[in-house]
């Protein structure tokens, strides 16, 4: 069974996959990222990681992996292969690319930026499949963007491509981590709507999931937060998609779980705000927490392809 491993590395968690030549997720497993032992942990626990995934794969197919892809977050070089910062992992310009090349054998090793990554899968693979051209948009912790053309992310020049979250979306709004004010991740993140909904609500506890819950039972103050976070999110979309175009608009992320209370009043504020432009098919994410480590995959099967090519 000729695959390949896939890493999804995340702030708190890793999640790992060999992946056939299909697209098929033969094996998975996960494990704790282990940031609070400091990033030279984190990164042998990735190491550490691959090589089990390694030699699951051999002893159970008869067959080493032909390839490795990784998606890790922050700020990722992957024409270097080199992760160059991650505020939540505590690591800065890690050669990752090469580090897993050399525990693995030698395998040729893809590395890319976890949003783009999983947005690569939902494109190809997912809620995309079909579309010459998408935007995913992940509501998490922050906002994010993958830009999916031909079947391929747009990473931009210099690697920025699709920082959708960082549109200034009220001026003079909340203070961003970023440096501005207003941007969009500080209005319409699951985190914004947590801690808006938590203000609203007297409750600190109170999250975005539980404000989604309180607007379907018909609670006038958590459909005012909603409101306010649907207003921004579809401002940000519509100049998104005012630059970008897609035909598909790709919603993830911890915020879409709210599944039509989110989705109903969201197309309908988008398509009062659209005038010349075309309105794309707006559409939950279908993968999952399963689509970084598809993308991985995918990304090694690219690399793979291309060597072959090459060669």
């Amino acid at each position: 069974m000729r695959h390949v491993i896939a890493l999804d590395v995340g702030g708190t968690g890793m999640k790992a996959a060999l992946v056939g030549a299909d697209g098929t997720l033969l094996y998975e497993a996960r494990r704790a990222t282990g940031r609070e032992r400091g990033a030279d942990a984190v990164v042998e626990g990735i190491l550490g990681f691959a090589a089990e995934l390694y030699a699951h794969g051999r002893e159970r197919y008869g067959t080493a992996a032909v390839a490795a892809g990784v998606a890790v977050p922050g700020i990722v070089d992957p024409d270097r292969g080199v992760a160059v910062y991650a505020a939540n992992l505590g690591w800065r310009d890690v050669p990752l690319r090469a580090l897993l090349t050399r525990r693995l054998g030698g395998l040729p090793v893809a590395l890319g930026h976890d949003v783009r990554t999983g947005g690569l899968a939902e494109g190809r693979v997912g809620a995309g499949r079909g579309a010459d051209r998408f935007l995913f948009v992940p509501l998490g912790t922050g906002i994010a963007g993958a830009i999916g053309i031909g079947g391929a992310i747009e990473a931009g020049a210099h690697g920025y491509a699709g920082e959708i979250g960082h549109i200034v979306v009220r001026p003079g709004g909340p203070a961003c981590g970023c440096g501005q004010r207003g941007c969009l991740e500080t209005l319409a993140s699951a985190s914004a709507v947590s801690r808006a909904w938590a203000a609203a609500s007297g409750d600190p506890e109170a999250d975005a999931a539980d404000c989604a819950k309180a607007v379907e039972s018909g609670d006038a103050r958590a459909a005012a937060v909603w409101r306010d976070a649907v207003d921004a999110l579809a401002d940000g979309l519509v100049t998104a998609l005012t630059l970008l175009d897609p035909r598909t608009l790709i919603i993830g992320g911890g915020l879409a779980e709210a599944g039509e209370t989110l989705f109903t009043p969201l197309r309908a504020a988008v398509e009062e705000r659209v005038t010349f432009q075309k309105l794309p098919a707006i559409v939950p994410a279908a993968l999952g927490d399963t689509a970084g480590c598809l993308g991985a995959g995918l990304l090694a099967w690219d690399l793979l392809a291309s060597s072959e090519v090459s060669a």
